[in-house]
């Protein structure tokens, strides 16, 4: 059975926490991650930022051997990099045990996983490898995908519990009944956790409606 796992790291294992140093503001999601045999591709947001060379802050980090601007919004930019194969940490962690990455936030005080492997097995894995290798996570959850209405719908018991509560406060209503913030805090969360969290909840329900009807 498909298992999620959710762990916290310090920002310096992961090549891009060093950006906190230059813009300790910034929030930074991962918005895709490509395990492949000898690369791994991501795509991520930066937010919370008004610099206007963006690319440059990136600049020198290690374990990235390339890393340029793909789009912008606003002050929300979209990047792409790619990273060095010897590069050790979390990155090779999840490239040994072929964990997908579902979700990660970083800022100045630590990077947020969420992580699905098709078994117990290649989790016990991943938490192995970071064992023996000393790079330091703390994992918070640990739950199987779970169906909600049949074949499909499957979300995380996390992303579940979210989009039921935010539906139950009013906060899908117009006007809204109940703030992101008041949501996350009944939920003891981040509010960028709890924004991912309805936002991946909202993309398999409707991949898993809308898209497959069409």
């Amino acid at each position: 059975m498909a298992t999620v796992m959710e762990f916290t790291s310090p920002v310096a294992e992961f090549p891009l926490g060093s950006v906190f140093e230059n813009l300790p503001g910034v929030t930074v999601e991962l918005e895709r991650l490509i395990p492949h045999e000898t690369l791994i591709i991501p795509y991520f947001w930066v937010r919370d930022t008004e610099t206007e060379d963006i690319e440059a802050a990136f600049e020198q980090h290690a374990g990235v051997s390339n890393i340029r601007l793909v789009d912008s919004v606003e002050d929300e930019y979209l990047m792409r990099a790619e990273w060095e194969q010897e590069y050790f940490g979390i990155l090779s962690a999840l490239a040994e045990a072929n964990v997908v990455v579902l979700s990660g936030i970083g800022t100045k005080d630590e990077w947020r996983f969420e992580v699905r492997a098709e078994s117990q097995e290649a989790i016990a894995e991943f938490r192995e490898y970071c064992q023996e290798n000393d790079i330091p996570i703390a994992i918070t959850a640990v739950h199987a995908m779970l169906p909600i209405q049949g074949e499909g719908y499957e979300l995380t018991e996390t992303q579940r519990e979210a989009l039921i509560l935010a539906y139950e406060r009013g906060y899908f209503d117009t006007p809204r009944e109940a703030s992101l913030e008041e949501i996350a805090d009944e939920l003891d969360i981040t509010q960028q956790s709890l924004s991912s969290r309805l936002r991946r909840g909202h993309r398999r329900l409707i991949g898993a409606t809308l898209s497959s009807s069409v």
